[in-house]
């Protein structure tokens, strides 16, 4: 692979602006090696092709640096359980009182504010000088720009310093941040040592400072808490300036802090809007469990962001010495070995703060948080990367085989036996087909979302970063068509079952056997997606239901994005909503499935669960909005609340006007659904997809597009306008298509729904991805669990 393209798939895509830009450059390159190949055809005939060689692609990984692990060595003969309370002396150095190394400390050509850095020591060969300003911007002057096109030669090299003092400046500025994260988390684990002390024995008492002083004259000597207490206590040992200092356990702080712990519930949400209630502190186990799970999770998210810093200055540094190496080559010049050293002695090369960083980050992890175990330790720190497996491959062309293989066998039995014109079709497709069509449209909505993954994975949009998944977890589009394919194979297989219209003549009934066939598939999908055994995904299932569960309890939990996303995602699925409600029907107090017969549509009890599971889903989504208002205070949230409530009178309007028809009804169903329309479309184009901006880069888009060819955006708004108004069917009356029963009609316009579902999915998620990039956002925010009493800022 070439490295352009290496250097592309390697990026952390949130920072993509941030880095250097190679295709720039090498287009800079291209330019010079033109004229320099038109130069030579007019002096020479041009070189043989085989002279004309190509670019490698590099291994992408630093030698050793991002494998190397730190690990903290204690005392010997000190149990692990004791170590864990040692007072905590922090990530970083800048608590001892020692100034901050810079840069420019280690480095030898830092002797002077400014600098010139030569190309040979004979100034009559000199192509290149660099200058370092106070400010710390470099500048490259290019001596030879009298030549024959030496002005893209000084193109080429502003362009350079340009990408260069960018990289400088974003490596410089996380740094600084990262720094002063490490600072916060070592205080708060102070804390948390302080508050595991406390929790094993809050009547402990401490030996002051001084006694601690003395008693230390011995140096194998170590201070304990007094003999009548059950926990010994190890003070942590600080070297400064050739003198030992014992640092007792600060559980003195623990009056001065706040603890913010515990989970939200729908519960405790219920208590404070009611009563006003507000938890006390009580010290206990459950307390201390709930702040290290924080604190485990915010070192993990910590060290990711170390991790990735690395990786950014290793390919920055990577993408300057190939871009100088083949303008070089280009021009036959030796311009990278000074330029090169430049960047090797600028912070970009020389600052090892986040490598010292990690190592310590490492040790304290596995000693605080992994009970001394490195191995376990370094696994959370360090999750193994996703290989794709053959065998899913396997199993997805298998099973798509199968459910193509029954869906024709399905067409043949029909039109051989004659089935579309028989006496018994309307009494299938009344009965049995929407039991089946639940089913279908799950499969529909699979197999869309897995091209969603495909086509997020393609422009590299972080969809597992924007979902909130746990490293290793998410699925890829494999994975989720496996189990679409495995669906369709199970629905098509109990819909050829279902096709043998025979009755017996003494009963004229059906067997039961294949009568029940729809209700065990439900049955099956229901046990798989609870099944506690870690089989068949159980991670995203697990996620699946805890978004569900939010979404049905929306206005009680705080909203994030998986879970209203989900929620969006069942407002396309009402007509499976009302399957389900068919099934229940059906096998339950209004239907006689043996003899393929129903009274559900009679019942007045149907009726109004018809309405109210079709509002149902469209309630999630306005309780979420109402709920982001009122936390947020967001007006535009208080906008999309008003869309979804004028969803939710369109749909009830035209649900009404379907079971009792009028005139009335008939304009107030076409009038609330295209309010509803109107605003659905504006919200979807304008602000789910950020588009028909007038004034952006790309004329009636946005700035930013992940799609190279415009006309797609274009196509997709008005095919989702045209989809929006498949509610027409409603108040159009149409029944029945030519060949479509009107059961058929329901479920082809509930799949189109879906269909324009998946389509608003790839772009909601590339816009919200977009905005990621342009704010730098990378990282999860993990809440800490220590903050000052009285305060709203941690520590």
């Amino acid at each position: 692979m070439k490295f352009g393209k290496e250097y592309e798939t390697q990026m952390i895509q949130e920072w993509r602006e941030a880095y250097m830009d190679y295709r720039s450059l090498k287009a800079i390159v291209k330019q010079i090696l033109r004229h320099h190949q038109k130069k030579q055809q007019q002096q020479r005939p041009p070189p043989p092709p085989s002279q004309q060689n190509g670019e490698s692609a590099p291994s992408l990984q630093p030698n050793g640096g991002a494998n190397q692990v730190g690990e903290e060595t204690g005392p010997t003969g000190l149990s692990r359980t004791i170590s864990l309370y040692r007072a905590f002396s922090g990530l970083t150095n800048r608590s001892r009182g020692s100034p901050k190394k810079s840069h420019k400390q280690n480095n030898p050509l830092s002797s002077k504010r400014h600098h010139h850095y030569h190309l040979f020591d004979d100034d009559e060969d000199q192509v290149i000088l660099i200058n370092e300003d106070k400010t710390g911007t470099y500048t490259t002057t290019f001596l030879c720009s009298a030549e024959e096109g030496g002005d893209m030669d000084v193109q080429f090299f502003r362009r350079l310093d340009g990408e260069f003092n960018k990289v400088l400046r974003f490596y410089k500025q996380k740094v600084e941040s990262v720094m002063e994260e490490a600072d916060e988390l070592s205080r708060q684990l102070n804390v948390l040592i302080a508050l595991r002390v406390k929790v094993e024995n809050p009547n402990i008492v401490f030996p002051n400072i001084s006694a601690v002083s003395s008693a230390s004259s011995s140096p194998h000597s170590t201070p304990r808490a007094p003999a009548t207490s059950p926990l010994e206590v190890i003070k942590e040992v600080e070297q400064k300036e050739d003198k030992k200092v014992y640092k007792p356990a600060p559980v003195e702080m623990l009056d001065h802090i706040k603890i913010k712990i515990e989970a939200e519930t729908p519960l405790q949400t219920l208590k404070c809007m009611i009563m006003g209630l507000t938890s006390q502190q009580t010290f206990s186990k459950v307390e201390l469990k709930g702040a290290e799970e924080l604190m485990s999770r915010a070192f993990v998210e910590f060290y990711q962001k170390l991790r990735f810093l690395k990786s950014y200055c290793f390919l920055n540094q990577l993408a300057f010495s190939k871009i100088l190496k083949k303008y070089d080559k280009t021009t036959s010049r030796n311009t990278s070995k000074p330029y090169l050293n430049t960047v090797d002695h600028s912070y970009l090369g020389s600052c090892d703060e986040v490598s010292r960083l990690m190592s310590r980050v490492e040790a304290t992890f596995i000693k605080h948080f992994a009970n001394g175990n490195h191995r376990d330790g370094m696994k959370s720190l360090r999750p193994k990367t996703k290989r794709e497996k053959h065998r899913v491959t396997y199993c997805l062309g298998f099973l798509s085989g199968c459910a193509a293989a029954l869906a024709i066998s399905i067409a043949v039995v029909v039109h051989i036996r004659g089935i579309a014109k028989s006496e018994g079709r309307h009494q299938y497709m009344e009965n049995i087909f929407p039991l089946y069509s639940l089913l279908g449209f799950v499969a529909v909505h699979l197999f869309m979302f897995a091209g969603n993954i495909y086509f997020w994975s393609r422009y590299r949009v972080n969809y597992p970063f924007i979902f909130g998944f746990e490293h290793g977890t998410d699925l890829g589009y494999r994975e989720v068509l496996l189990v679409g394919a495995g669906l369709a194979v199970l629905t098509f297989g109990g819909v050829l079952s279902n096709l043998d219209m025979e009755m017996d003549p003494r009963t004229k009934s059906f067997s039961v056997i294949t009568e029940l066939v729809p209700l065990a598939l439900l049955f099956c999908l229901l046990t798989v997606s609870f099944c506690p055994f870690d089989i068949i995904y159980r991670a995203s299932r697990y996620f699946f239901i805890g978004s569900v569960i939010r979404c049905v309890l929306s206005p009680l939990y705080k909203v994030i994005l998986p879970d209203f996303f989900l929620a969006d995602q069942l407002t396309s699925q009402v007509q499976a909503f009302r399957s389900l409600l068919f099934y229940v029907c059906y096998y339950g107090w209004a239907g006689d499935f043996k003899k393929r017969t129903h009274e559900c549509y009679e019942s007045e009890i149907y009726k109004k669960l018809y309405l109210v599971v079709a509002i149902v889903p469209y309630w999630f989504r306005f309780a979420q909005c109402i709920r982001r208002l009122v936390e947020e205070k967001d007006k535009n949230q208080g906008l999309n609340a008003l869309k979804y409530l004028s969803t939710i009178l369109a749909v009830a309007t035209r649900t009404i006007f379907e079971m009792q028809k009028g005139r009335y009804l008939l304009t107030v169903a076409v009038a609330t659904s295209t309010i509803a329309t109107l605003f659905n479309t504006y919200w979807d184009i304008f602000m789910d997809w950020g588009l028909m901006n007038p004034n952006s880069k790309n004329p009636w888009l946005r700035d930013k597009l992940l799609i190279p060819h415009k006309s797609t955006y274009f196509i997709v708004m008005v095919v989702n306008v045209v989809l929006r108004l498949a509610w027409m069917q409603t108040v159009l009356g149409i029944r029945e298509a030519p060949f479509l029963h009107k059961r058929a009609l329901v479920a082809v316009v509930a799949i189109l729904e879906i269909i324009r579902r998946g389509i608003w999915n790839f772009f909601r998620l590339e816009n919200e991805h977009l905005n990621n990039v342009g704010k730098y956002r990378a990282f999860k925010s993990v809440p800490l669990p220590f903050q000052e009493a009285g305060g709203n800022k941690s520590m």
